[in-house]
């Protein structure tokens, strides 16, 4: 693939912006909500997808598993790799990549291909996901058109997963498992002829240099502490496989730290996640991720099972959840950030997150929708659209053009491994819950209506319990948010610099 076919002339300085940029934005959002909705579009399909492969109940957690062990664990050689060859370059062939996975997922015959094909996947994600990011900050860069296309890109990010849940459901009961996979082939196509249209980034760094050591420190510690708590859900949090990969992956990311410190060229420069701001925000991502991912696979199961809803109607449920993720991104946020500290956005945000996880400890197996499931999910929502946009902007400003790949990389990072270790902790700890439950109220003598009952009952008392759990690390988040991000309003940082270069000049 030729230079001239990946490349156009980038824009000049940040006074002649790319006329093209508000397409490039949808081009972008468009690639990242395929990245993001994939990590939950086969939620819903799994049981049939299970049925059709003859899947056991032992591995068919690898469907979801595959995929955000490859994501998860590569994203931070695919930052880099963006940084070397360029972002756009990098962009499209993750996009075709991505398409061919999918292609080839829709077209499995017995597990181990689907398996193979979500793995392919997650890895070609990890080489879209931090260019498209990448992308997006490299094209608007100052002022309140930054905090639009963030406020845009944030909505994506937050509403992506549920949004994918809506989407697994519809395509699930109305054609058939598979397109869950497939539709991923149009949608790239059309992505790439977009990017080659739209899209404009200047030539890979010729300073930028592939940490190899430091790839393989990075990534096999990633790998492994994803791998563990995805191995937690059924082997226990004692187990001595989930143990040895935990300690194996924290030893292999302290000497990926202590490597990057002395490497010539590092993987990931520490100077990035050093700074406060960028650090904080980096955290109450994982927080935020942490927390909904997991509700997303408790709510799930509970609509379906509990409640008895078909697949599109339990992904139709979240899609006011969704709804107000965007419209608060994009009409909250986005007009808020450039006046006031990303502080000021991100910690009530989740704080009022936290609100409405704690407002879903109190459902119970008859609930009513629009009276108990609806307030706390679309509290969740507001509060999501409040941290999102500003979180993502903070970290990725102010970055030397050289690292915005690998910066980019490191945000997506901190939300799919969240999203990961909160859906394996998480749920360790409502299936622990409902199995004391079980326990201490089963009696003998009870008949079987009267035990479907008794289950039905543990199951949400499970799912009540992790959920509260859920709102507390939601609360840690916010006061880790407060206290870490220190970023002045974009207002405030442009005000001075205008001063400053008035002294200068006077």
């Amino acid at each position: 693939m030729s230079d001239a076919a990946i490349s156009t002339p980038e824009p000049t300085s940040p006074d002649q912006p790319d006329p093209h940029r508000w397409w490039g934005l949808g081009i972008i959002a468009l690639a990242q909500l395929m990245v993001v909705l994939d990590a939950t579009i086969v939620n819903i399909a799994l049981p049939s997808a299970q049925h059709d492969l003859h899947l056991s109940n032992g591995n068919r957690q690898w469907v979801i598993t595959a995929y955000t062990l490859a994501f998860g664990g590569l994203l931070l050689l695919g930052g880099r790799v963006a940084d070397l060859v360029g972002r756009k370059r990098t962009f499209v062939i993750g996009l075709i990549g991505f398409a061919a996975a999918s292609a080839l997922g829709g077209g499995a015959v017995n597990g181990s291909m689907l398996f193979a094909a979500r793995a392919l996947q997650g890895a070609f994600a990890a080489l879209l996901a931090p260019s498209a990011l990448s992308l997006l900050t490299t094209t608007f860069s100052l002022g309140r058109e930054r905090a639009k296309a963030f406020g845009i890109y944030g909505a994506i990010a937050g509403a992506g997963a549920a949004i994918g849940l809506l989407l697994g459901g519809v395509l699930t009961e109305y054609l058939d498992w598979r397109w869950c996979l497939y539709v991923n082939v149009p949608i790239a196509a059309l992505t790439v002829f977009g990017a080659f249209m739209l899209l404009s980034d200047r030539q890979g760094q010729k300073e930028s240099h592939l940490d190899i050591p430091g790839a393989i420190l990075g990534c096999g510690g990633l790998v492994a502490i994803v791998y563990a708590v995805s191995e937690a859900e059924s082997h226990g949090w004692s187990s001595t496989l989930v143990i040895a990969l935990l300690i194996v992956g924290a030893v292999l990311l302290c000497v990926f730290a202590w490597w990057q410190t002395r490497a010539a060229h590092p993987m990931l420069p520490l100077h990035i996640v050093k700074d406060r701001s960028r650090g904080g925000s980096m955290i109450t991502m994982a927080m935020a991720t942490l927390a909904m991912f997991g509700l997303f696979l408790f709510l799930t199961y509970y609509l379906q099972n509990v409640l008895g809803y078909s697949p599109m109607r339990a992904g139709i449920a979240y899609l006011p959840m969704s709804a107000m993720i965007i419209i608060v991104s994009t009409q909250v946020s986005a007009r808020l950030l450039h006046y006031v500290p990303p502080r000021m956005l991100m910690a009530p945000g989740m704080l009022i997150g936290a609100g409405g996880l704690f407002a879903l400890t109190y459902i119970g197996p008859h609930s009513n929708y629009v009276e108990h499931i609806l307030p706390g999910t679309m509290l969740l929502g507001l509060g999501m659209g409040l941290v999102f946009m500003p979180v993502m902007s903070t970290a990725t400003s102010g970055v030397a053009a050289r690292d915005s790949g690998v910066t980019s990389a490191t945000v997506n990072t901190a939300q799919q491994v969240g999203g990961s270790i909160g859906t394996a902790l998480l749920n360790t700890i409502a299936t622990t819950t409902t199995a004391s439950y079980l326990t201490s109220h089963l009696k003998p003598g009870i008949n079987k209506m009267q035990q479907a009952q008794l289950s039905k009952t543990a199951v949400v008392h499970g799912f009540n319990i992790a959920t509260a759990w859920a709102a507390g690390f939601m609360v840690v988040g916010a006061a880790l948010a407060f206290f870490m991000v220190t970023a002045h309003s974009p207002s405030r940082r442009e005000a001075a610099e205008a001063e400053a270069n008035g002294e200068t000049a006077g």
